[in-house]
């Protein structure tokens, strides 16, 4: 396989950026299980789901946060 550069890809229209890009977290998406998490990303995640059992309606459902940032513009 040919390696390429970023500058490579710059050459490349929108959509074939795209995707690439697509097609790069694909493979990285395929093999997640790779992936490890460090003690300090375990205990954030711990801490954001404590939090969250503590009040489940402290949160905005996606949509709302959506609309939000859609109408921030």
């Amino acid at each position: 396989m040919k390696k390429i550069s970023a500058t490579d890809t710059l050459g490349l229209s929108i959509p074939e950026r795209i995707q690439l890009v697509e097609d790069i977290w694909d493979t990285i998406a395929s093999e997640a299980d790779a992936i490890e998490l460090t003690e300090d990303d375990k205990k954030l995640i711990d801490e954001r789901l404590d939090a969250y059992h503590r009040n489940p309606d402290a949160g905005s459902p996606w949509e709302d946060v959506l609309q939000r940032l859609m109408n921030a513009k």
